[in-house]
């Protein structure tokens, strides 16, 4: 039981190792398929803000662990 639930742990934390970084990325897929689907933003621009925003996200999360230490 004991190795059924480290197998977990490290299966979810290679998934969810940032809490925040998960949350904002469901919150920007969630705001630019909106953006897409009801606005009609183009498709094209919807990836191209999933690109910069998955980057700018992921940026944060790297600044914000190297202040941690």
């Amino acid at each position: 039981m004991n190795l059924l639930k480290m197998i977990w742990d490290e299966t979810f934390g290679m998934f969810v190792d940032d809490g925040a970084l998960a949350l904002q990325a469901v919150v920007l897929i969630g705001a630019v398929a909106g953006a897409v689907k009801l606005l009609g933003l183009s498709p094209l621009m919807g990836a191209t803000l999933l690109l910069v925003g998955c980057l700018a996200a992921l940026g944060l999360s790297l600044a914000r662990k190297t202040r941690q230490g």
